[in-house]
């Protein structure tokens, strides 16, 4: 089965930047598509950004084009965030998952693996 671990989340000013990882196990990058997501407490969950195998198949949400990169180092197994540019309302429990397929989505019904999330703090 699939299992994800992320890192990297922490408190940083407004302006600053975070890189998230999630390292995969079971995990085949050219069956497999891995998706960030964010919640709060009492919030929806929002789809971020996803990435599958094959150049260009990324997608990410309006809130955070231009700002958040997400990549993959398929050696290692790794996913990766990168966030720039960071609001006070990205705050939130990052999450990484995984699905079978070939295309990004950002529902988060799509998707059937899922790991334990790490925390972004960004303050004003």
């Amino acid at each position: 089965r699939v299992q994800l671990v992320e890192s990297g989340g922490g408190s940083v000013k407004a302006g600053g930047s975070l890189r998230l990882s999630c390292a995969a196990s079971g995990y085949t990058a050219s069956t497999h598509c891995i998706g960030w997501f964010r919640q709060n407490p009492g919030k929806e969950r929002e789809g971020v950004a996803a990435i599958c195998a094959g150049p260009g198949r990324t997608r990410y949400a309006d809130s955070v084009k231009g700002r958040f990169t997400i990549s993959q180092d398929n050696a290692k197994n790794t996913l990766y965030l990168q966030m720039d540019s960071l609001k006070p309302e990205d705050t939130a429990m990052y999450i990484c998952a995984a699905r079978p397929g070939l295309f990004p989505r950002l529902e988060s019904s799509m998707y059937d693996w899922w790991g334990q999330g790490t925390q972004v703090t960004v303050s004003s």
